[in-house]
């Protein structure tokens, strides 16, 4: 889960499930530690999740940005990560 202690350590950073994505869950929102980076997110979720986050239609949006690349993700204490799900409609 990123790299404990390496900001002169702990904080947290919520997770928000969206859509799909919080009936895989379990929850709309999880408070993990910070800092958190695209491999800290995976580890702080269940396989099936983290299979689903990893696909690549799935988007992050951290402290209200959409990340382009959701592995360069760097969320800090107080962040909050939004796991977007593909979007579907017509």
């Amino acid at each position: 889960m990123g790299a404990p202690g390496s900001e002169g350590g702990g904080g947290s950073v919520t997770l928000v499930f969206l859509g799909p994505l919080a009936d895989l869950a379990g929850t709309g929102r999880r408070i993990v530690t910070a800092p958190l980076d695209w491999s800290g997110l995976l580890a702080s979720l269940e396989p099936a999740l983290a299979r689903e986050v990893a696909g690549e239609r799935v988007h992050l949006a951290c402290a209200g940005r959409v990340l382009s690349d959701k592995t360069a993700l760097d969320a800090r204490d107080g962040d909050e990560v939004a796991l977007l799900p593909p979007v579907s409609g017509g």
